[in-house]
């Protein structure tokens, strides 16, 4: 199969891939990808990781994930990249490994189903919010529960993607970081990264453990025979004339006046702005002078349908009267739109030239024309959301550069970002553990992912009738959710603000301004108000939004198990199905039968063996609803189980039981962290019972001298009746060996397994329990 073939199915169009997209599908990956802006780099990237799945090129990672920095290039990427595999799989190109699917992953649009997948060819489309912070085993957004599926499925057999790196900040420093110690600590089948921009300069990934690297990194770029191309040459040249404003880049009324002054009937005006207010305002200055050109208003801070209709509304061909696009930095990469006029405030340089890309895109246009507004730096926060040393570079190239901005007068950016905040390999290992400190707090990744004055939280609206919500309040649709600052959100304080405390299984009421970080998704009452369909989020009270209708349940559930409830199953049966289903990833992904797949099968057969509790037991068989007989259960098909002893955990039995009957650390591990809740520390909670003897050790619902009966595991593998030892706890070595956080510390610290790799085994067991589960449901399809 020939590259351009599959390149004219995947697009559905009879032109032939530029030369270096077919360099890049029939060539080794490059590290780096510099391209002008324009000439299909994401679809480069992605059909040349699509035909290199198809042909089965070996080595190619099975996950693709593409990480872009603002919400509305996911969403369009997204898009792209699910019509291209739609018109390979309609032309009928089978995968030797399944047909990939694709995934989105971002504020308010999380996929549920990506990673109950872990064999199966995947492109995952996020935000640098979602994709890191996952990354670094604390997504946003999730069950905390289930973050170290995510940590250690993104960190193992993938091919990670930064595209629009210059808009990255702090989060480019730490895709670099992660690569390096991808690289130094090992990982389960090839994981590497390519990092792609019309500006990207090398030195900008020097960070403190990849500098070594960069001097090799292999450099993809235009041929000549890509130059020659008359596609190429009419982007390059397309004219784009500069003009500067008379006027100063905050007086919105006459920036109004400007904007309308330049709109050309029929066609499409832009003016982006460098912060959502000054949007807001802008648009309605524009609106109150009632233009007969349409108005459209896009930014970061709308629900998602809002924004989608705002960016149909953008994209749609300009009626007569033509439109005028108000946005900020959300529209000035990735979008392929293009306007007549481009009215834009003082940027960056890096971002400055994406702006430009944005007027006269394809060389269309007979009248294009580029306006900028200078502001004044020397006032407090003029600068915002910026460095102010940045605008200053970048006015100084303004003022010298030629009067047409055309890409081929543009000088490549002369800067190299300087990053506050670079995640070494120590708080990798620390992150490792997401184990919360006594507090109940947890380390905070949000400095690694965004630049500090960029921090959101997810935040959605119910009618509460000023009452506090019930624990049986669902988990928010991905329709409902709007991103917001943190620092906004704080000024907002009086507001009452919830959030779901996944410990206490209940919506917890937020009382201080440090109980609010990224990353956390907050529910509001709606009475307080806070958003409007036209303008977004607004924090005015004012501003009464509508209630979006529910489907049955959330999007992800407030749980981390997606698939507990079932049919009464005994617990030889579960774990047979448990088994079974690891055996299918061991043989499809694939894992060898040496270490790791010996481990797996064994934490498979183990890992539900301290169900085998008393307590399990009379907790399932509550109210006398289990089946007849002295079976002992794994299942029930009940909807709330409660135990006798709160926070009883039967994994950490099974971990015990394991190592009293001299089974290796290793497999004994994976079963301990098969729900998330039990990894690296053994400690009891503040809310256990606990026994009447004070000497008695306890954690977890687990008391010292505790007794598993002798139980069928199945597979012919039995439980002999076992006495729970939490010795284990202590810090330190006694009789029976090293303490449990020693045992965990040395798999972590072994240069065969590593945290990447123990992760990923982990992320296996828990996803094959879920599968197993899954299969035994009365609806399941």
């Amino acid at each position: 199969m020939q590259y351009i073939d599959f390149f004219r199915t995947a697009t559905g169009l009879p032109s032939s891939p530029y030369p270096y997209q077919e360099q890049l599908a029939c060539q080794n990956w490059p590290d780096i990808i510099s391209i002008p802006t324009g000439m299909g780099k994401t679809a480069a990237v992605i059909l040349a990781w699509l035909y290199k799945r198809y042909m089965d090129v070996p080595d190619t990672p099975r996950r693709l994930v593409y990480c872009l920095p603002m919400r509305v290039l996911v969403e369009q990427t997204s898009q792209n990249a699910s019509a291209w595999l739609e018109n390979v799989n309609a032309a009928g190109y089978f995968f030797k490994d399944q047909q990939p699917g694709v995934h989105v992953l971002m504020g308010g649009d999380i996929s549920g189903t990506w990673d109950i997948c872990p064999e199966k060819p995947q492109i995952l489309i996020g935000t640098q919010d979602q994709l890191l912070s996952r990354a670094l085993n604390r997504g946003y957004g999730m069950s905390r529960f289930r973050w170290p599926v995510h940590f250690g499925l993104l960190n193992n057999d993938c091919l990670w993607v930064m595209d629009e790196v210059q808009l990255m900040g702090e989060g480019l420093a730490t895709t670099a970081q992660l690569q390096a110690f991808r690289d130094s600590m090992g990982t389960f089948l090839p994981t590497r990264s390519i990092w792609m921009s019309a500006t990207l300069r090398p030195d900008w990934l020097e960070t403190v453990d990849f500098a070594a690297t960069v001097d090799s990194l292999k450099i993809l770029e235009m041929s000549d025979e890509d130059r020659a191309s008359d596609a190429f040459k009419k982007r390059v040249y397309a004219s784009k004339p500069l003009e500067k404003a008379l006027f100063d880049a905050v007086e919105t009324k006459k920036a109004a006046a400007c904007i309308i002054e330049s709109h050309q009937p029929g066609s499409r005006t832009l003016a982006v702005v460098n912060t959502v207010q000054r949007a807001q305002s802008l648009y309605r200055e524009i609106k109150a002078r009632s233009p007969d050109a349409d108005t459209v208003l896009i930014h970061s801070r709308f629900r998602s349908q809002d924004r989608a209709g705002a960016i149909k509304s953008m994209l749609a061909e300009p009626g007569s009267a033509g439109t005028i696009c108000v946005a900020t930095q959300v529209i000035e990469a990735g979008v392929d739109t293009s306007s007549a006029t481009l009215y834009t405030e003082l940027a960056p340089w890096p971002s400055m030239v994406q702006r430009f890309g944005r007027c006269n895109r394809h060389g269309h246009e007979k009248q294009p024309k580029v306006i900028w507004a200078d502001m004044d730096l020397s006032k407090k926060g003029a600068a915002r959301p910026y460095d102010a040393k940045d605008l200053e570079e970048s006015r100084r190239q303004l003022e010298t550069i030629t009067p047409d901005v055309q890409p081929a007068n543009i000088p490549p950016p002369n800067t190299t970002p300087t990053y506050q905040h670079v995640i070494r390999r120590k708080d990798l290992i620390e992150l490792f553990d997401t184990t919360p400190d006594l507090a109940g707090g947890d380390i905070d990744v949000s400095r690694f992912i965004r630049d500090t004055n960029e921090m959101d939280v997810q935040v959605f609206w119910r009618n509460l009738a000023g009452e506090n919500p019930s624990p049986d309040e669902p988990a928010p649709n991905r329709e409902e959710l709007c991103r917001v600052p943190v620092a906004a959100l704080k000024q907002n304080r009086d507001w009452p603000i919830w959030r779901w405390d996944h410990l206490d299984r209940q919506w917890a009421r937020i009382y201080s301004n440090n109980e609010i970080y990224p990353g956390l998704t907050l529910m509001f009452d709606t009475a307080n108000g806070g958003y409007s369909k036209e303008l977004g989020w607004t924090g005015d009270k004012k501003d009464i939004p509508d209630v979006i209708p529910l489907p049955a349940q959330g999007e992800e559930g407030n749980d981390d198990d997606p698939y507990a409830i079932s049919e009464w199953i005994s617990l030889a049966r579960h774990t047979d199905d448990v088994a079974e289903t690891v055996n299918f990833f061991c043989k499809n992904i694939p894992i060898n039968d040496g270490t790791f797949g010996k481990a797996l099968n064994l934490a498979s057969r183990w890992h539900d063996a301290g169900k085998a509790h008393s307590v399990f037991q009379r907790a399932l068989c509550n109210g006398d609803q289990a089946p007849s007989g002295s079976e002992t259960w794994g299942k029930a098909a009940v909807d709330n189980i409660s135990y006798e002893r709160k926070g009883f955990r039967h994994e950490l039995a099974s971990a015990i039981a394991m190592l009293e009957n001299g089974l290796p650390d290793l497999a004994a591990y994976l079963a301990v962290a098969h729900h998330g809740k039990v990894r690296l520390s053994i400690r009891s909670l503040p809310h256990e019972q606990y026994p009447s003897d004070p000497e008695i050790r306890f954690a977890r619902g687990i008391w010292d001298g505790d007794v598993l009966p002798e139980a069928d595991l199945g597979g012919g593998v039995m439980l002999p009746e076992t006495t729970m030892d939490l010795s284990y706890m202590s810090l330190g070595e006694d009789q029976k060996g090293p303490s449990w956080l020693s045992r965990v510390i040395s798999l972590t610290d072994n240069p065969d397994i590593g945290p990447l790799r123990l992760s990923f085994l982990e992320a296996i067991l828990r996803v094959a329990d879920w599968r197993a589960s899954k299969k035994r449901q009365k609806n399941n399809e």
